[in-house]
């Protein structure tokens, strides 16, 4: 017993099992969590390290290398890129993307912890970070205040993150652009040096006073006590009175000689939110939870605690994930909708009876595909959503051929439940090859290389599940309803409407099929000539990963001049914000001067900390198509009048991480020789057609203080060596002395340092005193002689050695690929010295690399096909004419990407391999029917034409219906889906029309070629009834 007598036969288990599965799709839908892009595991850490005061130079001698040397040990690395400005280094590792990237990240974290105790004391932060995609921010928010104070800000903010952890989808709340409060213990050095006290000597006292030591515990009659002695201070007066003594052995106390108050670290890291003063929280997410229920839950949340604040403080939101994926969702919930409805109208010619029965399969198939990328942990993103609108044009497929052919068995005079056991049958040894075929197609470019690969995975799995899915209805639920709905009394012609193109394939298609089979040779290589003319595309097409998202906010970055102070950094910051703030479509500015702003999107990671960086995160209610490129250029345009600074407006691009889309790396070892080489290159970027926003990063030096400390002299006069260098950093940066904690339990530092304002100037090496071995406070004056430098403004490394990276953006409608190559040609030109070398980075390295793994993928897709096709029809001569169809639609394919003005993108390259599966599907129709009128004695001439007016209206209805399910991604899809669609329905256009004449003509010469035909002129063959 088969399938369909299965379903037949026992109706009502069938019955409950596809309500089961409905039902177990339903509930997939309502919990499935949604994201506006897919969320998959990157192999990439981050190690990061601050040494405040440390030039790039030392960094890179005492910090980058021994931590690249520890990670190229580890097992599966391919890539270690390092980032060194003054006081900051980014060591990033990639690893391979097919390993497990938590256990990555346990590698780094353990190798580079082994070396702990041999990078230089002073290091502020030592942090590692896990590249997510679920690191972009849920929700980010602005708490913003014009007098409230930096420490009641933070204890707000932090009772806020302290609730949201409780949350079970939030993994953090990161606080960003608070300066630290502390308790500052201000010197008064002149005093200091009149007593012969070294300052050190204060933080030494403050320090042994406040140690956390416990000393343990006695017991008395019975009962144990634990002996307090002091720790961490409760309270500034503790700190003023604590006891020091003097050179000259004078008993003092420390307010004697310092101000004891509260007050804040250097603000090295600021944000304003819309022009006011502000912090910003963001809340990020674990994986595998909605964000749309997350912020539901989050938002009742806010608005308690708002319900708290003072009258000074309130919280802007600034970005809210939920509403990205909403906007997106519902954008493909429409495009879903039209396809739906296309399909539908396409359906119309089977008749009402017919058509209910395939519109059945359309929510059993999607149901089934959602519950299994649930099942596989899936989110409902837009690739999903876009999978099941791809896969819509194709589910109906195998219903309607499954039905059509049940319906000519009725028309035969059959029992309807015979009918339907007996045309499934008949029909099932060509739906499962066309279907495997099409599977075939899908299934390698789930291995597609890298980031892109993962990033298209959901897409791919969400069209192979419900196309299987739609296969295995066809063959059991189909057959099953079609016995219980289709009539035998109905009109063997069809409705009007099937009469009608029953009437015109007679009417058109019979003679032109004739008469190409009459001259097959000629009609052959015509139509091979034809197709094979649209690979002369190709380099005019060029080619490109992904296009940019259509996000509705982009960032703008602010590089000031090398050297720039934090307070100039940001006075460019405002005069962006103003520009900015004249646009009324957008609605908030987020500012931020000396780091990125927090992540707010999947693969731009928030690294750049340094005192000329700076960033506006602009949001806006939408992205408008046909104003804000407009808004974009004028803004752009604007901020080229602005000197002291480059300025980069960025829009947010889809797929794996990129840093820059035009990026030529220059490696070498001398920084100087490096630095000319950069300088070329970067004349030459500036130059090529297409290039804009070119960034040289070493194209001016950093100017750096040296004290220029005399060892000589300062032995002479007792001091230790190193000493000078504590005193220094004592004085400017401040030395952690110990730990205050309030009545609330929060802890702070004890800072001892020169008095401080919102910086430190020049001039506060005037009152720096170091301390000789004898407790004597030299002034620093008497052994140094203070020099300007020329240092490196920064040092990149890439895979263990030196490197510049110059980078640009692409101008619209320009493709960075072909910006790197010309800039690469003419790059080829330069003598470079011995040892030097450019490469291309960016898009043009990603696109060498997915598309350079995109062969051997191609190559087992077309292997699989052909061991499907073979193992179908047992011979090569049928597998070949019906791989003859492949050209007949790229042809088409390439055409349509000509006609929109699309490159060869990566989903357009995914596009040509589906193409290939669905056009061999329709191919496989129509050879197995003429190979089975054969076998029943009908001679060639005449199967093969009667199998091409049989089988043409079928194959139309579902190259319509699948050009219907794509036309709204078409329209509407943007530039991501678009390029996808357009080849499809391109090549089904051409492939349905023009294979209809050239698989005849390839059947009949390849037949020919083992069988005589005696009748290759016969006139056509008149219709046969049933």
């Amino acid at each position: 017993m088969n399938l369909a007598a299965f379903t037949i036969a026992r109706w009502q288990l069938s019955l409950v099992a596809f309500l089961l599965l409905a039902a177990l799709g339903l509930t997939s839908l309502l919990t499935i969590p949604r994201s506006v892009d897919p969320h998959f595991p990157i192999p990439v850490v981050t190690v990061i390290i601050a040494l405040p005061g440390a030039d790039a130079a030392d960094i890179e001698q005492t910090i980058a290398k021994p931590v690249e040397e520890v990670l190229r040990g580890i097992d599966d690395i391919d890539e270690i890129r390092a980032g060194i400005t003054d006081g900051f280094v980014t060591v990033t590792a990639e690893f391979d993307w097919d390993g497990d990237p938590d256990q990555y990240f346990n590698d780094v974290v353990r190798e580079v912890s082994a070396i702990r105790s041999q990078l230089p004391e002073g290091i502020t932060e030592l942090r590692y970070r896990k590249a997510r995609t679920t690191e972009a921010a849920v929700l980010q928010l602005a708490m913003v205040s014009k007098t409230a104070s930096w420490r009641r800000m933070q204890k707000y903010s932090e009772d806020i993150r302290d609730t949201f952890v409780r949350y079970p989808g939030v993994r953090n709340t990161v606080i960003d652009g608070l300066p630290q409060p502390e308790v500052q213990v201000a010197i008064d050095s002149r005093r200091l040096a009149e007593l012969g006290l070294a300052p050190s000597a204060i933080a030494d006292a403050l320090r042994r006073g406040g140690a956390e030591l416990p000393p343990g515990a006695v017991d008395s009659a019975g009962r144990r006590f634990n002996v307090e002695a002091g720790g961490a201070y409760r309270d500034l007066d503790t700190i003023a009175n604590l006891p020091i003594r003097a050179g000259n052995g004078t008993l003092m106390r420390v307010k004697d000689v310092a101000d004891v108050r509260w007050g804040n670290a250097e603000q090295l890291y600021i944000t304003r939110y819309n022009g006011e003063r502000a912090i910003f929280l963001s809340i990020l997410q674990k994986d595998g939870f909605d964000v749309i229920r997350l912020k539901a839950s989050l938002e009742e949340e806010l608005k308690r605690q708002q319900a708290n604040f003072p009258p000074d403080i309130r919280l802007e939101q600034i970005f809210d994930q939920s509403r990205d994926i909403e906007h997106r969702l519902s954008e493909l919930t429409r495009d879903f909708s039209i396809a739906l409805g296309l399909v539908i109208i396409t359906l119309l010619p089977l008749g009402w009876r017919a058509s209910v029965i395939v519109m059945i399969s359309i929510p059993l198939s999607l149901a089934s595909g959602l519950l299994a990328i649930s099942v596989m942990g899936f989110n409902l993103s837009q690739l999903a959503v876009a999978g099941f609108i791809v896969a819509l044009g194709l589910l109906v497929d195998d219903s309607i051929v499954v039905t059509e052919n049940i319906a000519r068995h009725l028309r035969m005079g059959k029992r309807r439940s015979i009918a339907a056991i007996d045309a499934t049958r008949e029909i099932t040894p060509a739906v499962l090859g066309s279907t495997g075929v099409l599977i075939f197609a899908f299934t390698p470019l789930l291995f597609l290389p890298e980031g892109a690969g993962k990033f298209t995975q959901s897409f791919i799995y969400t069209i192979i599940f419900t196309v299987f899915a739609s296969l295995v209805i066809s063959l059991t639920i189909i057959p099953f309803l079609a016995s219980r709905i289709l009539s035998r009394d109905e009109d063997p012609e069809g409705n009007a409407i099937l009469k009608w193109l029953t009437h015109q394939i007679e009417r058109l298609y019979r003679p032109i099929l004739h008469s190409a089979l009459d001259k097959p040779k000629q009609t052959f290589w015509a139509s091979m000539a034809l197709t094979l003319s649209a690979f002369a595309l190709i380099p005019v097409l060029g080619f490109s990963l992904f296009p940019y998202a259509d996000t509705s906010y982009f960032r703008v970055t602010i590089d000031a001049e090398q050297g720039s102070s934090v307070a100039t950094t940001d006075a460019l910051v405002r005069k962006v914000e103003a520009v900015l703030a004249k646009e009324p479509d957008i609605k908030v500015r987020a500012a931020n001067t000396g780091s990125s702003n927090p992540q707010v999107f999947y693969n731009v990671f928030a690294l750049d900390q340094r005192p000329n960086f700076g960033e506006v995160f602009a949001v806006m209610d939408a992205w408008h198509p046909d104003r804000s490129p407009e808004m974009i250029a004028r803004i752009r345009d604007r901020l080229e009048q602005i000197p002291g600074a480059r300025f980069n407006v960025e829009l947010f691009q889809n797929g794996a991480p990129i840093a820059s889309p035009v990026a030529l790396r220059i490696t070498g070892e001398n920084l100087d020789t490096l630095r000319d080489i950069a300088a070329k290159v970067e004349e030459i970027l500036r130059t090529t057609p297409g290039a804009r926003d070119v960034i040289n990063p070493v194209a001016t030096d950093g100017i750096d203080l040296d004290i220029g400390i005399d060892d000589a002299k300062a032995a002479l006069l007792n001091i230790a060596p190193g000493e000078p260098r504590r005193a220094i950093r004592l004085a400017l940066s401040g030395e952690n002395a110990g730990t205050f904690r309030d009545p609330e339990g929060d802890s702070y530092r004890v800072t001892v340092r020169l008095p401080l304002g919102e910086t430190q100037p020049i001039s506060a090496l005037d009152k720096v005193y170091v301390a000789s071995r004898t407790g004597e406070a030299i002034p620093l004056s008497q052994i140094s002689t203070p020099r300007l430098e020329s240092v490196p403004p920064q040092i990149q490394r890439f895979q263990l050695e030196r490197s510049v990276t110059v980078t640009a953006n692409a101008q619209p409608g320009a493709l960075p690929a072909r910006i790197s190559q010309q800039a690469m040609d003419e790059v080829g030109k330069l003598k470079l010295p011995p040892g030097y070398r450019v490469s291309a980075g960016g898009e043009a390295e990603a696109i060498a690399t997915v598309f350079g793994g995109l062969g051997p993928i191609i190559l087992i897709a077309l292997f699989g096909i052909f061991a499907v096709l073979v193992a179908e029809f047992g011979r090569f001569r049928e597998t070949i004419v019906v791989a003859g169809v492949i050209p007949l639609g790229t042809f088409g394919g390439f055409v349509a990407l000509f006609v929109t003005g699309s490159s060869l993108s990566y989903m357009a390259i995914i596009g040509f391999v589906a193409l290939i599966g669905i056009e061999i599907k329709n191919s496989i129709l129509l050879v197995d029917f003429t190979t089975q009128l054969r076998r029943e004695g009908m001679e060639l001439r005449a199967a093969i034409e009667r199998a091409g007016e049989v089988r043409f209206l079928p194959v139309l209805l579902t190259s319509v219906t699948a050009i219907g399910g794509l036309l709204p991604l078409a329209l509407f899809g943007g530039s991501l889906y678009a390029p996808l669609a357009s080849v499809i329905i391109g090549g089904l256009i051409s492939s349905t029309l023009l294979s209809r004449i050239v698989t005849p003509v390839m059947y009949l010469l390849i037949a020919r070629g083992g069988e005589k035909d005696s009748d290759a002129k016969a006139p056509p063959v008149l219709p046969v009834e049933g």
